[in-house]
């Protein structure tokens, strides 16, 4: 294959696009908010992000690398086609449900970022531990797209992968470094566009060459290859309800998608926000379905790419790019090329940032410096922005199994820290205890059920299982969703035990060492409800009963609000009527 000088000419004016975007947005948001939260502007915006910014860089943190590439090969591959791509409809799904059900509680409080419930209620250890599998989530889908971007651009352009896939992650981290959410939120737009534009170019042509069957015919006769339309087989029923659950509901809890809903101006417009980028993501959708259509009606005999076709030579997972190569004139091909590198900024860009706020806040600020500055804490966003960049970026270089091990962290999101939302969010007493051991559960279950991606087999194994061509055992069992669930009950079967074990007297509070119970409600109740019954108390000699949360997670919440259980309650309140 020559190497195209158009190409590369049109991948860089690209990126010197998206880099003018992204510094002007880091412009912008230097005048965004006062001295003292400048950090807060970096991670939710300052706030103010409207619809249209917001509806854009919402879809377009879903609609990534993997998003467009992997539902043109599910549409492609032989005996999957698209009753097994999943992703739209399933990452549609769960925003509609984040919008529903999440969305609101986590902005009306005020949050940060997406474990700040989980140490408010649970404290710091919990927070520390769930930011595991939110770290590992957000650093290998990272890396997973920087290695799809570096291949995709190989194919077209003829360049070294390893140039490509560095030169692009420079660029996202080097605008998220300097200019946080509004560089992501304000590229997002740019990038959305490009991709909507730059796929739906090339379909057209792509469809109109010789080599391409009708693709209405294909999708229910064989032709080339089975009907693109696919089929789900009798025994996959359960894998295929396994991933869709795994997609829907494991979509929702990712940094990526709280940060949008937190950085909205109201709960309202968290919704809103919500339901538009479900909007998006279907429709971002249809044109990689076609293009998967398009990949599975052509003879691939009768083009450049020639023999064997792609699915023979294992570069099913390139077909959008080989498309884009091969079945449309050079100059579009150009137009596709770009869409696909900003899919992948897009996404890359965003989980950076969500790493870096994580740990920023709720490892560095919240457990170990509660008194650091804004700009200690902004220092360390930006430091952090460039070390997980460059990780991602070594990942993608260096890792032979990328997706494996993104797979796994995603289940991992899904396993641990899905039910550990519900229980924070909407199960009333629940308790550190029981956030421990549903963790653990949820990821023994998980680990042990195996993961042919990595290689690993199981060591449960499941009603249905069956080895693949590698003899690595392969569930057919929904285990993942027993996971989630095993979790989730666990949460809440612990939590109320211990609270038993210790009210009952039971277990002497000595034992309770993560002050879970016994010291948690002596505070809440007993010094509220009991000491405001001295009538030579007055209410406002009460603010220093409360040191724990005041000293640590209070002042750092930007919107008290998120607190003011603490700080009232009916028997102050009727006390201060009388």
């Amino acid at each position: 294959m020559a190497f195209h000088v158009e190409g590369l000419v049109a991948i860089v004016v690209f990126y010197l696009a998206i880099l003018a975007v992204g510094i002007w947005a880091a412009w912008k948001t230097k005048n965004t908010g006062s001295e003292g939260d400048r950090s807060e502007a970096i991670i939710v915006g300052g706030r103010d992000i409207g619809l249209l910014v917001g509806g854009f860089t919402m879809t377009a943190t879903w609609v990534g690398g993997g998003y467009i590439n992997g539902t043109a090969e599910a549409v492609y591959v032989p005996g999957y086609g698209l009753a097994w791509a999943q992703a739209p409809i399933g990452y549609s799904l769960s925003l509609v449900l984040g919008g529903l059900f999440f969305a609101k509680p986590m902005r009306s409080k005020g949050y940060v970022t997406m474990l700040d419930p989980f140490q408010q209620l649970y404290g710091k250890r919990m927070g520390g531990l769930l930011f595991i599998p939110a770290l590992m989530g957000e650093m290998f889908w990272a890396a997973a797209i920087f290695s799809a971007l570096g291949a995709t651009i190989s194919v077209i352009i003829d360049i070294n992968v390893n140039i490509s896939v560095i030169v692009s992650a420079l660029i996202a981290t080097m605008y998220t470094l300097v200019g946080g959410l509004y560089s992501v939120a304000y590229t997002d737009v740019v990038q959305l566009f490009c991709i909507f534009l730059g796929l739906w170019i090339s379909v057209p042509f792509a469809m109109s060459h010789p080599a391409v069957t009708d693709i209405g015919f294909t999708a229910v006769h064989q032709v080339h290859q089975a009907p693109w339309l696919g089929s789900i087989n009798s025994l996959d029923i359960y894998t295929w309800l396994d991933n869709f659950l795994l997609l829907t509901l494991g979509g929702i809890p990712w940094q990526a998608y709280f940060q949008r809903v937190l950085s909205s101006s109201s709960a309202t417009y968290a919704q809103v926000l919500s339901f538009l980028a479900a909007f998006g993501c279907l429709v971002m959708a249809i044109p990689a379905v076609l293009i998967g259509a398009i990949g599975s009606s052509t003879a691939w005999n009768e083009t450049e790419y020639g023999v064997p076709d792609p699915m023979t030579k294992k570069e099913a997972d390139m077909i959008l790019p080989i498309v884009l190569q091969y079945l449309c004139p050079v100059y579009i091909s150009f137009f596709g090329l770009g869409a696909v590198s900003a899919a992948v900024m897009s996404s890359a860009d965003s989980s950076i940032l969500s790493a870096s706020s994580m740990f920023a806040r709720n490892i560095y600020q919240l457990s170990f410096r509660q008194n650091a500055s804004d700009r200690e804490i902004v220092w360390v966003m930006r430091i952090t922005v460039f070390l997980f960049g460059a990780s991602a970026t070594a990942m993608a270089l260096l890792a032979s199994s990328v997706y494996g091990l993104w797979y796994l962290s995603s289940d991992l999101v899904y396993i641990i820290i899905f039910p550990q939302l519900l229980c924070v969010l909407f199960i009333k007493g629940t308790n550190t205890y029981g956030a421990i051991a549903g963790y653990l559960f949820g990821l023994v279950l998980r680990i042990t059920g195996g993961e042919p991606y990595l290689y690993l087999q199981p060591l449960i194994y499941y009603p249905g299982c069956y080895p693949d061509e590698n003899n690595i055992y392969t569930q057919r069992f929904p285990f993942k969703t027993l996971a989630m669930l095993t979790s989730f009950f666990t949460n809440i079967i612990v939590s109320y035990l211990a609270k038993y074990l210790f009210e009952s007297g039971t277990l002497p509070p000595k034992l309770d060492f993560l002050d879970a119970v016994v010291a948690r409600y002596s505070r809440e109740h007993m010094d509220k409800a009991t000491l405001v019954k001295s009538d030579n108390i007055v209410l406002n000699e009460l603010a220093p009963v409360n040191p724990r949360h005041s000293l640590t997670l209070s002042s750092t919440f930007t919107n008290k609000e998120a607190f003011s259980y603490v700080d009232s309650s009916p028997e102050l309140s009727n006390t201060e009527d009388n």
